[in-house]
């Protein structure tokens, strides 16, 4: 179903130059046109749970198929939007809040920037950001750092987990409008 409250949310705490969590990294992403879905539970692909997915709407079908699809879009959000970010609503129930800001974090860094042919960020003709969908900065198997030492990649996110978070738990609290959950 439908979450503006979660796309208000984001656009108020984290994107939001004076949010609580604000994030300066997705500043590509204040005014973009997305939107955001709860599904009612979490998906199981290539032995893998699913909680989270960012896409680019693409509708891979003609005729009435298209037709119907973009309605639902045009009933749900006034639009169609550009991207989509659906969480699984049985996990963001019971996760803490540190845990649901990071999966709402990880899939807004989903959709990043484009960049033009000398690698800077690429606008449109009204000078807004263009968008994509990215992967994941770091796709790695345990087997292979072992056995092989940390390529660059891997060496940035031991770096990071190292180091205190960026955001502290007060500011996750405030934001989420609750007390902190135990974990």
């Amino acid at each position: 179903m439908p979450a503006p409250e979660l796309a208000h949310w984001v656009d108020q705490a984290i994107l939001a130059k004076g949010g609580e969590l604000h994030n300066p990294e997705h500043a590509h992403l204040v005014d973009a046109d997305m939107a955001f879905l709860w599904a009612p539970a979490a998906f199981g692909k290539a032995g893998r749970t699913v909680l989270g997915q960012a896409e680019q709407v693409m509708f891979r079908a003609g005729g009435w198929q298209k037709a119907r699809q973009e309605q639902q879009m045009i009933e749900w959000f006034g639009c169609v939007p550009e991207f989509l970010i659906t969480l699984a609503a049985d996990y963001c129930a019971t996760c803490s809040d540190a845990e649901f800001c990071a999966l709402v974090e990880h899939e807004l860094y989903h959709v990043g920037q484009r960049t033009d042919e000398f690698g800077a960020p690429a606008f449109d003709k009204l000078g807004r950001p263009k968008l994509r969908i990215v992967g994941h900065d770091v796709e790695e198997f345990v087997g292979v750092v072992a056995r092989y030492g940390p390529s660059v990649d891997v060496q940035r996110l031991v770096a990071a987990a190292g180091a205190a978070p960026a955001v502290p738990r007060l500011n996750i609290a405030r934001a989420c409008g609750c007390c902190l959950k135990v974990a």
